[in-house]
């Protein structure tokens, strides 16, 4: 149970500059409307360009606190709790834009492990 927490941190952390650094421009079965790349994404949503550079930046500091969390503690929580909001968010842009429940998977499991990486803390 003692290395529950720093795995999930990997997971969120990785998981997140993964998806915004090296995938970004790669479609998936999961960006909403049908997407081609996440700047698309946030088009398919209604936002405007700045809320996809705004939530970037706020995505990586997030996955980079919960990985300097791992010799830092005390950052875990701002990070997850952070990370939670913006999963939150990605849920209702996916129900705003009526896709289908299966595009929401990543948004609901990373909102799900900040909860119990939450917990853990």
């Amino acid at each position: 149970m003692d290395l529950l927490a720093p795995v999930l941190q990997l997971v969120l952390g990785l998981g997140i500059l993964n998806v915004w650094l090296l995938r970004r421009n790669q479609p998936t079965a999961y960006r909403g409307g049908g997407a081609p790349s996440l700047f698309e994404e946030f088009r398919a949503y209604g936002l405007p360009d700045s809320v996809f550079y705004l939530v970037g930046a706020l995505k990586l500091i997030a996955a980079a606190l919960l990985l300097f969390g791992l010799s830092l503690p005390v950052l875990v929580r701002p990070g997850a709790l952070l990370l939670a909001g913006l999963m939150a968010a990605a849920l209702a842009m996916h129900l705003k834009i009526k896709d289908p429940l299966s595009k929401s998977l990543p948004a609901a499991s990373l909102l799900v492990l900040c909860i119990v990486l939450l917990a853990l803390h």
